[in-house]
C-alpha cells in the first residue's frame, strides 16, 4: 500500500554543531566566520535543508557559544584554541587562595556592624522609660495639624504665602 500525504524520510544529514564546526574550519579565516557565511556553506554544501534552518543554525550558535564550544569576536564565531585561557570578565580579578593546612579551625565569622555595649552582667534588668516623658524623633509640625494662630478677620485660615497690599482709601474733602 502505497501512503499518501507522508513526508519523504529524512536524508543523512549530520548534527548541526558538526555542520558548524566544519563550515567555520572549511572557511578558515583568521578572525571567524560570521553566522551569513558558515550560513551559505551549509546551504552550497547540503542542498536539500529544513524550512527552519535559519532558525536552527541561530539556536545552535547560540547554544555553542553558552557552552564554550565557540567563542565570538565581533560578530564572528571561532574555534577556541586548546591552548587559550578563557576570557574573563569585567573588574579586578579575585586573589588566588591558598590551600588550608590540614587541622586548621577557622575562626568564625565577625559580624557586621558596631559591638554592642558591654553590659553589667549584675545589674537588674529594667526597662525605664526615657528621661524627658518625650517621644523620640523629630516633633510633628505644629502648622499642619492646628489651625493658624492669627486668623483673618473673615474667620477663615489665612492662606498660602503673602498677603495681599491692602488699598487704603482715600478720603473725599469736606465743604465742597
Amino acid at each position: 500500500m502505497a501512503t499518501q500525504g507522508l513526508a519523504a524520510p529524512p536524508l543523512s544529514l549530520p548534527q548541526y554543531p558538526e555542520l558548524i564546526v566544519a563550515a567555520i574550519e572549511v572557511i578558515d579565516k583568521k578572525n571567524g566566520a560570521n553566522k551569513s557565511a558558515i550560513s551559505k556553506h551549509i546551504e552550497a554544501t547540503y542542498g536539500n535543508l529544513p524550512a527552519a534552518h535559519s532558525t536552527l543554525l541561530t539556536h545552535h550558535l547560540h547554544k555553542m557559544k553558552a557552552a564554550g564550544q565557540l567563542i565570538m569576536v565581533k560578530n564572528n564565531y571561532i574555534k577556541p584554541e586548546a591552548d587559550a585561557s578563557l576570557r574573563r570578565g569585567r573588574g579586578r580579578p579575585p586573589k588566588a587562595k591558598e590551600p588550608l593546612q590540614p587541622g586548621t579551625v577557622l575562626s568564625p565569622v565577625k559580624p557586621r556592624g558596631r559591638p554592642p555595649k558591654p553590659r553589667d552582667p549584675l545589674a537588674p534588668m529594667t526597662v525605664t522609660p526615657s528621661v524627658s516623658g518625650r517621644k523620640r524623633g523629630r516633633p510633628p509640625k505644629l502648622g499642619s495639624s492646628t489651625v493658624m494662630a492669627t486668623p483673618s478677620a473673615s474667620g477663615q485660615r489665612a492662606g498660602r504665602g503673602r498677603p495681599p497690599k491692602v488699598k487704603a482709601l482715600v478720603a473725599a474733602p469736606v465743604g465742597a
